[in-house]
């Protein structure tokens, strides 16, 4: 059985542990959802702005080479009729060199249009191919004409072939463009619908999260609501357990004021008059030896002799009622019998003790527990309790140690009385990891049970705290 520090102790960090699960869950699942949704989105633009950048620049290489295509082509043909037509043979040479090298660029740029052609262009590309050869094979004859058969036939060669062909081969590169024009436009389009597609994912997104988020914190606000009502009827509870705490430290001040005037009128009314009565009695005894009256002298160290027998019993009493040696010097049980014996001899009540399977090995706190445990309730019904008989009992099972007093009075309503006594019976037994129950009727006497853990022999002891088994009892 737990002790009601630790079990409100134990209630209290439940409640801490769930508040921070809650929040975590709450605003950690919110977090969660809103990163999800962060990433989603960020990777439906990344995935756009790579489709678009790949398109136009896909549209911008393709253009650039059809762009340089044209540009070769009407150089070409510009380079061939100033060849034809030149009549200086320097000159014609030159562009005849011009002429070969823009035709090998021509082809170089068909070669790289190739590795960028998409399966709608392959046609116009075959055909584009085909024309400009069909171009550079009308042309290329005439390189090898004389400087008379180029002035005689250049300008009607220039006007019937190379322009017409020129004009061709520019016109399929426009067509191509034009193609290029149309997947730009294609791709545009399919941009926008991943637009279209991602608006309609982020607001999908976005409506679960808010769902979700709303759910969790309605979970959220109601556990923490319902937390909130436990802890304020904890709160409750604790101000009512201090202002309990502040009479009881009235009380506790009030029985130690109560007991240091009982020690201080004991000294006083006791041990201070034996003084006294010694100090007059070692005067006489002084008077005496100063006449050399030997008898008066005698019959005074007797006196004073009586008188510091009586005070040293006096004394060993009061020592013995605070903390008798005998439970440091002999055990548990010979000091629980002398309590037995002096509650008997001076109160008109029989107190018996018995024991069974108690082992010698208790440690010294365990010792004091039940000893001072067994003192208050002994006390208690020869002061209340008006009880003719008082029955100790201790017993030891395993690592267990019961105990029990029971008497015979007048009983009285357990639930109703907190006193400051069994209150400190219920904090010496619970610090050793025990339970202790107080069960009384009116007219059927008392029973005061309790028991304590025993720690393993040779075990540190100090914060030893297990809760009991159950509470043991005798009829």
């Amino acid at each position: 059985m737990s002790t009601p520090d630790a079990t409100l102790h134990l209630k209290q960090s439940r409640s801490r542990i769930q508040i921070r699960f809650l929040l975590w869950i709450g605003f950690g699942g919110m977090l969660l959802l809103m990163a999800v949704l962060g990433i989603s989105a960020i990777s439906f633009l990344y995935q756009i702005e790579l489709r678009q950048e790949h398109i136009r620049q896909d549209y911008v290489e393709r253009d650039r080479l059809l762009e340089r295509l044209r540009s070769s082509t009407y150089l070409s043909g510009t380079h061939f009729r100033d060849f034809l037509i030149d009549s200086d043979e320097s000159r014609a040479n030159a562009n005849r060199r011009l002429y070969q090298e823009t035709r090998e660029e021509i082809r170089t740029e068909l070669s790289e249009y190739r590795k960028l052609l998409r399966p709608d262009e392959q046609a116009s590309f075959e055909l584009l191919n085909q024309e400009l050869g069909s171009y550079f094979a009308t042309l290329d004859p005439a390189l090898d004409w004389s400087t008379q058969t180029r002035l005689q036939r250049g300008f009607a060669f220039v006007r019937e072939e190379v322009l017409p062909r020129r004009m061709t081969v520019i016109g399929l590169a426009d067509h191509m463009q034009r193609i290029g024009e149309m997947d730009l436009e294609a791709g545009s389009k399919a941009v926008s619908e991943l637009f279209a597609s991602f608006r309609n994912k982020l607001v999908w997104l976005l409506t679960t999260t808010l769902v979700l988020a709303m759910l969790l914190t309605g979970v959220t606000l109601a556990r923490l609501l319902q937390l909130e009502r436990e802890s304020a009827a904890r709160f409750a509870v604790a101000l009512k357990a201090q202002g309990e705490m502040k009479r009881l430290s009235s009380e506790l001040v009030s029985a130690q004021e109560s007991e240091r005037r009982r020690i201080a009128r004991e000294l006083h009314d006791e041990v201070g008059q034996v003084l006294s009565a010694i100090v007059l009695g070692l005067g006489n005894l002084r008077s005496a030896l100063k006449q050399a009256d030997l008898d008066e002298a005698g019959r005074q160290v007797e006196a004073v002799e009586e008188m510091v027998t009586q005070n040293a019993k006096v004394v060993r009493n009061m020592s013995l009622l605070l903390r008798p040696t005998m439970l440091d010097d002999l055990g548990l049980m010979p000091a629980l019998n002398w309590l037995a014996r002096e509650t008997s001899r001076v109160n008109d009540i029989r107190v018996d003790v018995s024991a069974e399977q108690l082992t010698g090995n208790l440690p010294d706190g365990h010792r004091t527990c039940v000893y001072r445990v067994v003192q208050e309730s002994v006390r208690n019904a020869v002061r209340h309790s008006g009880a003719e008989h008082v029955r100790i009992y201790v017993q030891q099972r395993a690592a267990m140690l019961f105990v029990s007093v029971q008497d015979d009075g007048k009983g009285f309503h357990a639930k109703d009385s907190k006193g400051l006594g069994l209150l400190g019976m219920e904090e010496r037994v619970a610090n050793l990891g025990g339970s202790l129950q107080i069960d009384s009727e009116l007219g059927r006497g008392t029973l005061v049970s309790f028991q304590l853990p025993v720690p393993p022999q040779g075990a540190d002891t100090a914060g030893f705290n297990e809760s009991a088994l159950s509470v043991h009892s005798t009829e």
